[in-house]
């Protein structure tokens, strides 16, 4: 059985590719650096292009740093080595404990370790007979690897330890869910359980070795970097910044939820079901998905009473005709294809968030700020929508003054069955007060 496995965004490329890609877009070479490693966040960008661009607008002036979508802290542990004032929004709730967590990589290494280390004792010594667990966690993992997970898990419930390290331990327990499970559980990925992995962790032998590893992560990080300046985490809605004062920034750096139909609220199903904070996929839509920006279908799927109101909206009157034209197409479109996806609904909620955190954005930033989007364009059921393009029109619409794309590489070509032969490519937007 597998429970809602999605089909990938399928991407088609141009006949002449280009070698040559910038993958700085990507989160792959955060994998090997200190702190961004401790959890596998695919939907980030590369740390060390942030720190470069960092860096090079310091020397312009700008050294208050936002990111509206900030994910597991990529910008904001960049902000903190370099020096810099920072705030982050993060509406998913379990990927801002996630930041939360790697932004205390400043905590006392050597009591981190100990407190960490305790807990783990504490676990071993406890015999779990319960054989009565959700059926998703059943589907992962067989019942003695169940037992250890619940273990550490009751253990973290009774424990009275301070705030951050209670934090630490939860994140800890939290980032092996899925090197312990012997099925298709990628970090990141929907769940398939039809599908096994050749490599598995025993759950006392993978905790303690995250623990060792963010604890020489900590220590060589706490050497390296002395002059810190904490960031600002926030768990809201980039849609109406509330927490950050008008006109505090001058660098936004950040990247938006494609429209690519990718459901971030079941990315954390197996993790959220661990902790017994939904009962099952239906208990995402009002606990997750209703502070996300509308990205996915599912986030959709009750749309149509609103349509009307969303397509007539006067914050999207930069893109309308365009919008309507393309929703118009999909919405007949849908019908020729078995799923009959409402992505006519998904492509006019997407753009209608963008521009409430495009607004957002003017309020909380300065008249001398510069603005980086990591973006991608899209073409559900083969019909291109331009995003580099209208999302650009709507920040302009916004109040900001210009825009431009720096294309920086071609997308999916490791796709076989691709569904159609619409180019898409993956760049920058950068927008400037």
């Amino acid at each position: 059985m597998t429970f809602h496995i999605k089909e990938p965004e399928l991407d088609l490329f141009p006949d002449e590719v280009i070698i040559e890609q910038n993958y700085s877009a990507t989160f792959a070479d955060n994998m090997s650096l200190p702190v961004h490693k401790w959890y596998r966040y695919t939907a980030g960008f590369s740390a060390t292009w942030v720190n470069q661009l960092i860096k090079q607008e310091k020397e312009n002036g700008r050294v208050r740093i936002i990111d509206p979508f900030a994910g597991s802290g990529t910008v904001l542990i960049e902000s903190e080595f370099e020096g810099v004032e920072s705030y982050g929004i993060e509406a998913h709730p379990y990927i801002y404990k996630i930041a939360k967590a790697k932004l205390n990589w400043n905590y006392p290494a050597d009591k981190f370790k100990s407190e960490a280390l305790a807990l783990l004792k504490k676990a071993t010594s406890i015999k779990i007979t319960k054989t009565d667990f959700p059926k998703l966690i059943l589907s992962c993992y067989p019942i003695e690897v169940i037992q250890k997970l619940e273990a550490l898990k009751q253990s973290w419930l009774l424990s009275d330890q301070e705030d951050e390290i209670k934090n630490f331990n939860w994140f800890v327990i939290t980032s092996i869910l899925r090197i312990t499970s012997p099925v298709g559980t990628a970090q990141w990925q929907y769940i398939q359980p039809n599908k096994t992995k050749s490599k598995v962790i025993d759950p006392f032998i993978a905790f303690e070795g995250k623990v060792h590893d963010m604890y020489s992560d900590m220590k060589r990080t706490q050497n390296r970097f002395k002059n810190v300046v904490d960031s600002i985490i926030l768990n809201e809605d980039a849609r109406n910044i509330k927490s950050i004062p008008n006109g505090w920034g001058d660098l936004v750096i950040t990247s938006p939820p494609y429209a690519n139909n990718y459901d971030y609220a079941d990315a954390t199903r197996l993790e959220m079901t661990f902790w017994g904070d939904i009962n099952g996929w239906a208990d995402l839509q009002d606990n997750i998905r209703i502070n996300l920006v509308r990205a996915c279908t599912q986030h959709v799927s009750k749309l149509g009473e609103n349509i009307e109101q969303i397509l007539s909206n006067p914050k999207l009157s930069a893109i309308q005709s365009e919008l309507l034209e393309v929703y118009e197409t999909l919405k007949l479109e849908r019908l020729k294809h078995g799923g009959k996806k409402n992505y006519h609904f998904m492509i006019a909620a997407y753009f209608n968030d963008l521009a409430d955190v495009f607004l957002s954005l003017r309020k909380v930033t300065s008249n001398n700020a510069k603005m980086c989007f990591v973006i991608g364009d899209s073409a559900p059921y083969g019909i291109y929508v331009p995003v580099d393009k209208w999302l650009g029109k709507l920040a302009v619409s916004a109040g900001f003054s210009d825009y431009s794309f720096e294309k920086l590489r071609d997308r999916n070509i490791k796709w076989k069955n691709r569904k159609h032969t619409v180019p898409l490519h993956e760049g920058r937007l950068w927008i400037n007060s």
